[in-house]
């Protein structure tokens, strides 16, 4: 995409967050925006440095995450095109708790928090918004904890492969492909998994005929026993 030729009004049209907006209120804040490009492996912040915006995936991917003092990771989250991340610290005015990573080459549109608490303040109905937003993220976290503390790991994985697929499955034969959009083993701390895990559950249910593996491409043969085979 060709950041000079980018429609930031139209863009923050479209976004939930700013769809409410008047064009007004919009030009206000995207005079508060700025688009930042990355390339893969790039960081967009760290641990310890402050959060003065927030930020929304234009395109691309980023992996939110933190690591130990050895050098493991835990991916706390995955985001993608039209989804935002750090509105929290951004209001809490604290450092970055978690550190954000490109996985790809990546579009963002940075919205500063000046622009945001402007906004606040001339239209309290906007601060709704951002409230929504952040509690989408807690309600997600809160199901992770879930999904950690009461799902097997198999059954982590499954729901995963079968996260965005019920609707596709009328008229296919009960047959999907998935394409996982990162590496496995980004995917398997994403799930509190070990890589070692996470490929061994998968070479299970390839044994079992219930998915194909090639890849990152993976062909799920009968969706409804995946997801009884999950439940034993």
């Amino acid at each position: 995409m060709d950041v000079e030729q980018f429609d930031m009004q139209r863009y923050l049209s479209v976004l939930p967050l700013f769809s409410d907006l008047s064009q007004l209120e919009r030009d206000r804040v995207a005079q508060g925006c700025q688009l930042r490009r990355l390339t893969r492996g790039d960081m967009v912040f760290r641990v310890g440095e402050p959060c003065e915006a927030f930020h929304v995936v234009v395109l691309g991917q980023v992996k939110l995450y933190v690591a130990s003092p050895a050098g493991q990771e835990k991916v706390i989250e995955l985001v993608g095109p039209g989804h935002s991340f750090a509105e929290a610290m951004m209001f809490l005015s604290m450092p970055c708790i978690l550190n954000a990573q490109a996985l790809a080459d990546t579009l963002l549109l940075c919205v500063s928090k000046q622009a945001v608490f402007g906004e606040i303040e001339r239209d309290p109905k906007f601060s709704m918004h951002m409230l929504a937003g952040i509690s989408r993220r807690l309600h997600g976290l809160v199901r992770d904890v879930e999904g950690y503390a009461l799902h097997s790991g198999m059954q982590r994985l499954i729901g995963y492969l079968l996260r965005d697929v019920q609707g596709e499955v009328a008229g296919n034969n009960g047959i999907v492909t998935v394409s996982l959009p990162v590496s496995k083993a980004t995917i398997a701390s994403r799930l509190s998994l070990t890589p070692e895990y996470f490929s061994r559950v998968l070479h299970e249910l390839e044994a079992e005929n219930l998915i194909e593996i090639d890849k990152r491409e993976i062909r799920i043969l009968d969706v409804q026993r995946l997801a009884a085979y999950g439940s034993h």
